[in-house]
């Protein structure tokens, strides 16, 4: 449905987004993740026209998202909340947006409802908190009920309820066979939420699949009455390690391998059992920590 092929982009010399590519399903639900200044911004914005690529392309269903003759009812875009006129209501604004998109203004009442503001439809964005301009941007997305969904920061002033009701917006929605791509810095809603992560780090694909592979770090804590010996042997095979905080060490190699290093060298192990990463330390891990 979302192909993104090669998608470069050079500012000056300095290239911000470097070949950068993934395709996305009907179905899903992908957070695409990474630092500040890692590039996710200008490679969504790059998908939907509004900056132009130095290389590569996005297409749509097979077609750049600009050449459909009407955008939005092929992909809904959130990617700044902030980006409405403050004197205007949201209703008002919403119905605009409806005539614009050639969809009837019955449709600004249920997308209101759906995201929950029908109770503030006519009173001033300038009045609105900004969980509430979020809900209004998601509202405009889903206006012509594309079978795409492009967010930035979808979440960013919700409250525990907002956030919760967004997720299940996007869960139904690919549960209905549309495509979610969300960019989003809570790490612990995208593990409730997303199927998939796309991770770009200094400006290039880190990482991309099914998170609960990803989580699998395939490394494993172990403990045992002598925790010197049992350190000194796993490094003698070449196995990294370093202190756990519950005092187990935790060894880069999966918990067969730590095994029969130990028992080869005759020491003896009381607990060893599989490591699986959090979304956290993934995103530490794999993305850097150079961005500001």
């Amino acid at each position: 449905m979302l192909s993104v092929r090669g998608l470069t982009k050079v500012y000056s010399g300095r290239t911000v987004v470097d070949n950068v590519s993934f395709d996305l399903q009907p179905g899903t639900v992908t957070a695409f993740l990474g630092p500040n200044g890692a590039g996710k911004s200008t490679t969504l914005r790059m998908i939907t026209g509004l900056t132009p690529p130095t290389r590569g392309g996005s297409q749509i269903a097979g077609k750049a998202f600009r050449d459909w003759p009407n955008p939005a009812h092929i992909a809904g875009v959130l990617l700044d909340a902030t980006a409405v006129h403050p004197g205007r209501t949201g209703g008002s604004h919403l119905r605009n947006a409806a005539l614009l998109m050639g969809v009837p203004t019955g449709r600004v009442d249920e997308v209101l409802g759906q995201v929950g503001l029908g109770d503030a439809g006519g009173k001033k964005i300038g009045q609105y908190s900004l969980g509430m301009r979020q809900r209004l941007g998601l509202a405009h997305a889903l206006m012509a009920n594309p079978p795409v969904l492009m967010l930035d920061e979808p979440i960013n002033g919700l409250d525990p309820v907002g956030i919760r009701a967004v997720r299940e917006l996007l869960r139904g929605h690919a549960a209905r066979g549309g495509t979610v791509l969300l960019s989003s810095h809570v790490l612990s809603e995208v593990d409730q939420t997303a199927d998939r992560i796309v991770m770009i780090g200094n400006g290039r694909i880190v990482a991309d699949g099914p998170i609960r592979e990803l989580l699998s770090s395939h490394r494993s804590l172990v403990r045992g009455p002598d925790m010197a010996a049992l350190a000194g042997a796993l490094q003698r095979a070449g196995i990294r390690i370093q202190p756990s905080p519950d005092g187990q060490i935790l060894a880069d190699a999966p918990s067969q391998v730590v095994s029969d290093i130990a028992f080869k060298a005759g020491v003896q192990v009381h607990g060893i059992t599989d490591h699986q990463q959090n979304l956290e330390e993934l995103f530490f891990r794999l993305s850097g920590s150079n961005h500001r």
